[in-house]
């Protein structure tokens, strides 16, 4: 059996969602929206979208759950973001939100018109084009990631996620 490698399994970067640090959450969600990612066969919806500077580098990626995040109303301080917040110990009942409120409806539509940037992840970890499989995994699971940016000449090429990582695992193993 030949060794796997990330390379072998990444979804090329032309065919995973990417946008710049400077859109807004708007268009952040209307790019996840349209994105479909076909891997092996498999279709399925990205739960991140990369984010890039304007010389093309990777600054990090932007989640479902940083979107929401960002759009969230800010109960403790208005000009705090999600990280100050976690320094208290305040807990929100959703049973007392009324998020159908117009008051509320009018503020996420405002938020959405916000650039993403104080919401983007950075990009910590990253595996080369040539790396095994078992590295790939190893790094997924160290660093506790769902996707992990392959590079290859210092240039990103693409990325594995964990659900590729699964079924390539399973193709091996069953």
């Amino acid at each position: 059996m030949s060794v796997t490698r990330a390379g072998d399994i990444l979804i090329p970067l032309d065919q995973y969602p990417h946008i710049p640090y400077w859109f807004t959450y708007r268009q952040a969600i209307a790019e996840m929206e349209m994105s479909v990612i076909e891997c092996a066969g498999r279709k399925s919806l990205p739960r991140a979208v990369l984010v890039f500077d304007e010389q093309y580098q990777l600054m990090g990626t932007l989640r479902r759950r940083d979107i929401l995040r960002g759009l969230e109303p800010r109960f403790v301080d208005p000009s705090a973001g999600h990280h100050e917040r976690s320094l208290f110990d305040i807990k929100v009942d959703p049973n007392l939100l009324d998020i159908s409120s117009d008051q509320d409806t009018d503020m996420i539509r405002r938020r959405a018109d916000e650039p993403i940037e104080p919401s983007v992840t950075p990009i910590e970890t990253t595996v080369d084009f040539e790396d095994p499989l078992v590295k790939v995994i190893s790094v997924m699971l160290l660093q506790d990631l769902n996707l992990v940016p392959v590079m290859k000449d210092d240039q990103v090429v693409g990325v594995v996620r964990s659900v590729d990582v699964f079924h390539t695992l399973a193709d091996q193993l069953l």
